[in-house]
């Protein structure tokens, strides 16, 4: 069913709720395994959670906070909200007090729905001093014994004490309009305060169209996704929630990423949306895991991707011999990797970052149905994909349908359509630079091919421009870095510098084996001054130069204390590298390379 019979998201779902009645739509796990909840049990859920909130004097257009990891309750009160023409505001699990403040007093929030006990003692630590935050909802029962500034609910006894009410809260749906802002999406922040983005019912209805267009013909029908990404984030909240509901297609929710594995053993997904560091993370995993193996089976893979990478990337046929031999790997190589993504898997779509092609080629020529996407939170977020009967994965796709994409003179992409933002929250200034004239300034530099696939070459503004006046993109050489044995993570840095130098995190596998081999001390603390690791990782620092021009070579580089984190604040929590904070870390040390 396409996304544009729609007006808001709050009518869609209780449209389809009603439809498709009693199709199990949410799974979660528990101790006592896995658990469903069809589509009138979750509107039931709904309704009852937007009674309660409606008690609460939660009325069209106040936010409401939300803090909780993937779980069917997210969902829930996403819609719950939605259902009074109030406006959701997702905040990361990994927040810090600080960070909840800044939201808490930039939104205006007027409730707040939190999931456990950890989550709830960090939030009620900005909670207790927002001038506007007057409740907040535990999903866990939280008891505290001091008084707060904010009045403390349990979900369950809101829930228990409100009936359900399908039919009037769908009534109120239909009256929601496209334009209605349906929630505020608050940037990662790789450049500094998290900003709200206003996105309205109709750009997360007219991506989701999109996206239904792009797999149509993979099936749109019996799907099953399955949810680990941040669902606080554009990207899932559209693609791994909104966009599945609006084709009647199944969500299970991940535990963890220790467990994704397992999960996708149980689940056994066809779609799903993942960030290209998981790719790479996996890549390094099986390689590794290939290689200890050794004998016939890492002959077979080794040939396995020979075949792939021949077709795919570099684009020449295969012979007879040659399709033979594919066949027979298909059914045994292929069919073993398929089978840890849960075997029936019609496409795993990364986005939120770029994924480098040598990643994407490798998993292609496994069998994967990967597609590369592109998009931003301020577009709701998807602006293209590849199409899954013509992958480039050099490029990031075709505009998805709804999006009109061109190219500025400066390079920089612009975007207009029905996707676009409203706009930053209480924030028109920075509103007007970045939206002028309806296109929306995404700050990325790219190009579109005579075919209309759209080529990411870097952010506008992490460009770096050496002391010649010289563009050179860090991210390309940074994604080469971390493809090698030895690196985990890359930052480069030279911005008005006369040579790149950079910033390396070792592989933390690759390290203890070199340790052990070298009778060397396995903590990174002692290795970083030893010469002769430092000599080991310049081996691989030496082999990406081969490959780069004069101007992009990493000239000297330091060894990182500990890998960039999530923790420390250096990588955001859809594991974008913050440069700002990295800086800050290490400028002094990257200077010094200077001398």
């Amino acid at each position: 069913m396409l996304s544009t019979k729609w007006q808001s998201l709050s009518a869609m779902f209780y449209q389809q709720a009603e439809a498709l009645a009693a199709k199990p739509l949410l799974f979660s796990k528990s101790s006592e395994g896995w658990a469903a909840l069809s589509w009138s049990q979750t509107a039931e859920k709904v309704t009852k959670l937007a009674a309660a909130l409606e008690t609460l004097g939660v009325t069209e257009g106040d936010r409401v906070v939300l803090v909780s990891e993937n779980r069917p309750e997210w969902l829930i009160a996403d819609f719950a909200i939605m259902s009074l023409g109030a406006i959701s505001v997702p905040t990361y699990t990994t927040n810090t007090a600080r960070d909840h403040l800044h939201i808490l007093e930039n939104s205006g929030a007027k409730a707040a729905i939190v999931s456990t006990h950890a989550l709830a003692r960090t939030f009620l630590k900005a909670a207790h001093q927002s001038d506007d935050l007057m409740h907040t909802i535990t999903i866990e029962k939280y008891v505290i014994e001091q008084r707060l500034n904010v009045e403390i609910h349990h979900w369950d006894f809101l829930l228990d004490a409100e009936k359900a009410d399908i039919a009037a809260y769908s009534a109120r749906a239909e009256k929601a309009k496209r334009n209605d802002i349906a929630c505020l999406i608050y940037t990662s922040g790789t450049g500094g305060l998290p900003k709200g983005v206003m996105l309205h019912h109709g750009a997360i209805l007219d991506n989701s169209n999109g996206a239904s267009c792009v797999i149509r013909s993979l099936g749109i029908d019996n799907n099953v996704f399955l949810s680990f990404l941040p669902l606080s984030h554009a990207y899932e909240h559209t693609a791994g929630q909104c966009w599945p509901l609006t084709i009647g297609a199944q969500i299970w929710y991940a535990e963890s990423l220790d467990k994704l594995a397992a999960n996708m053993a149980d689940a056994r997904p066809t779609v799903m949306v993942v960030v290209p560091r998981l790719f790479e993370m996996l890549r390094t995993k099986i390689t590794r895991s290939i290689e200890k193996e050794g004998g016939r089976k890492a002959k077979m893979f080794k040939r396995c991707l020979e075949l792939g990478m021949k077709h795919l990337r570099d684009g020449e046929p295969l012979s007879l011999s040659e399709k033979i031999e594919d066949w027979v790997l298909s059914a045994t190589v292929k069919r073993a990797v398929k089978k840890q993504f849960g075997g029936r898997m019609r496409a795993l779509v990364s986005g939120g970052a770029p994924l480098s092609p040598d990643v994407g080629y490798f998993f292609s020529a496994l069998g994967l149905p990967l597609l590369q996407g592109y998009g931003q939170t301020e577009a709701g977020p998807v602006i293209s994909v590849n199409p899954p009967a013509d992958p480039r994965l050099s490029t990031v796709g075709i505009p998805v349908k709804g999006a009109n994409v061109k190219i500025a003179e400066d390079g920089e992409i612009l975007v207009k359509g029905d996707l676009v933002m409203k706009g930053y929250w209480q924030d028109e200034k920075t509103t007007a630079k970045t939206v002028i004239d309806g296109w929306l300034h995404t700050g990325d530099i790219g190009i579109l091919d005579e075919d209309g696939y759209l080529e990411i070459t870097d952010r506008k503004k992490d460009l770096i421009v050496n002391d010649k006046g010289d563009n050179v993109s860090p991210q390309r050489i940074e994604g080469l870095l971390a493809l090698e044995n030895e690196v985990s993570q890359a930052m480069v840095y030279g911005d008005r510098r006369p040579y790149l130098v950079g910033l390396i995190v070792p592989d933390a596998d690759w390290m203890l084996d070199w340790a052990r081999k070298h009778k060397k001390p396995r903590k990174l603390n002692e290795l970083r001054s030893d010469p002769e690791f430092k000599k080991a990782l310049a081996a691989a620092v030496n082999r990406i130069n081969c490959r780069l021009s004069n101007l992009e070579k990493i000239r000297r580089f330091e060894i990182a204390a500990e890998p960039f984190s999530i923790e420390n604040e250096q990588m955001t929590p859809t594991l974008k590298l913050r440069r700002h904070v990295v800086n800050d870390v290490y400028g002094n040390k990257l200077a010094k390379l200077y001398g």
